[in-house]
């Protein structure tokens, strides 16, 4: 069965994600220190201890990363004396100062072109654990679909998201493929879906995981060629 609908991974597979957000939690923690002058520039540490014991109380919030993340906020200045009511607003509004910095992202110079180049022979989506918003990158015109752990309620490597994809993608797992860096999240998880999987590896390191994924490549530029030989 030929391809049909081919679905990407974003964060590290369209761009590369640790600089933007350490950029983002910098800027919040000086947002912070400028607003919330009783919590101050915080230190990450300290809102990771707050979030790992959220996600310990509440396992499912680990797949809503913005709740988790304004959850975080909320009792990190809560902890400090704000009223309920001034707390949840602070963390709204640091919530956002993160989230535009968080989209401040330097998009691989060919993810355009491919995903132009592709647009006209297959239906594109987006399958992503993250909490980057396509439309605010100039990419949803690509995409039939982004589909989001946050709005599922469930993440990659559960079958649930790349279902979703073939529904809305009007394709049976046999004529669709998953592009993504991630072994366990990506590769492992779109194919117990039924998904072929490709292996976005730019750093050509070893395939450590069980079952190997159906292609690998180095560059997305690489990505058109592989689906020709699928043809």
């Amino acid at each position: 069965m030929s391809i049909q609908l081919i679905t990407f991974d974003l964060d590290d597979t369209l761009w590369d994600t640790a600089p933007v957000i350490v950029s983002a939690e910098a800027v919040l923690r000086d947002w912070l220190a400028a607003n919330a002058p009783s919590l101050g520039a915080v230190p990450v540490e300290h809102l990771y201890s707050i979030r790992e014991r959220l996600v310990q109380a509440e396992p499912g919030l680990k797949h809503r990363i913005s709740a988790l993340r304004r959850r975080v906020l909320f009792h990190a200045l809560a902890d400090v004396g704000y009223s309920e009511a001034h707390a949840r607003e602070l963390a709204n509004e640091g919530f956002e100062v993160f989230l535009h910095a968080r989209h401040q992202i330097d998009i691989f110079p060919e993810v355009q072109p491919v995903l132009e180049i592709l647009r006209h022979h297959y239906t594109l989506g987006v399958v992503t654990n993250g909490n980057a918003d396509v439309r605010r990158l100039g990419l949803a015109d690509y995409f039939k679909f982004a589909l989001s752990a946050e709005d599922l309620g469930v993440g990659k490597p559960d079958p649930a998201p790349f279902l979703e994809a073939l529904r809305q993608g009007q394709v049976e797992a046999g004529a669709a493929v998953h592009v993504g860096d991630h072994p366990g999240d990506d590769i492992a998880g779109a194919q117990q879906a039924g998904l072929k999987a490709i292996w976005f590896n730019p750093q050509g390191k070893s395939w450590l995981g069980e079952c190997a994924p159906d292609a690998e490549i180095q560059r997305l530029s690489q990505l058109p060629e592989v689906l020709a030989r699928w043809r």
